[in-house]
């Protein structure tokens, strides 16, 4: 009687896979999304739960498994919580410098304070978005900013390009504070995104935190 046996199949083989498939060959990697999660286009029960009524959005294509955008009501709330956290200290800090100020005064001191502003929020808005998306009146809302493409974090360029669009204008005078007025209002009717103009220099949206 033969002794002989066949060989053990090779790691990765099954009865219904092919001998000559290469076990360590490339695997197709899943969609990226914020700090190396799932994406959009991500099973159900990933960050992006949320879908358009019907799958995709009205008037436009949009990437998978996207949620609507935010509420406008959470974004005003959490522009003005933030305006609030920078606003104060500045305001206090400028004040003890300069011996208090009017703001409606068409001074030196008054453009001063407004540029510190604006060069305050930049960091402060590009840092936090670049790290998670989320500002802390953003957090406090439930609501983050996301790649438009695919969900991920705005890390790098894309997170300092929005901060930037959105807080540095103001020091223009006379034609800055009407650029972010045009700006900030631009969500109002954008369609499908709901993108303000720095969202749409950045690429990216804002979304329900978590989905």
């Amino acid at each position: 009687m033969s002794t002989d046996q066949p060989p053990p199949p090779e790691p990765g083989e099954g009865p219904d896979e092919p001998r000559d498939r290469d076990p360590f060959g490339p695997r197709q990697p899943p969609p990226a999304g914020p700090r190396g999660g799932p994406g959009y286009g991500a099973p159900p029960g990933g960050p992006y739960g949320g879908q358009w009524p019907g799958g995709e959005a009205p008037g436009g294509e949009t990437p998978a498994d996207m949620p609507p955008p935010a509420h406008l009501g959470r974004r005003l709330v959490a522009r003005l919580i933030d305006a609030l956290i920078i606003g104060i200290p500045v305001g206090v800090v400028t004040a003890a410098v300069l011996g208090g100020y009017n703001p409606a005064d068409d001074t030196g001191d008054s453009t001063a304070v407004t540029i510190i502003y604006a060069l305050v929020y930049f960091v402060y808005e590009g840092l936090m978005l670049t790290a998670s998306g989320q500002t802390v009146g953003k957090k406090i809302m439930g609501i983050r900013v996301a790649m438009l493409a695919d969900g991920s974090v705005p890390a790098g360029g894309a997170g300092w390009m929005r901060a930037a669009v959105y807080a540095l204008p103001e020091v223009v005078p006379c034609c800055g504070f009407v650029f972010w007025l045009v700006n900030v209002l631009w969500c109002t009717w954008d369609r499908p995104y709901r993108q303000c103009l720095h969202d749409k220099a950045a690429g990216t949206v804002v979304v329900p935190a978590g989905r």
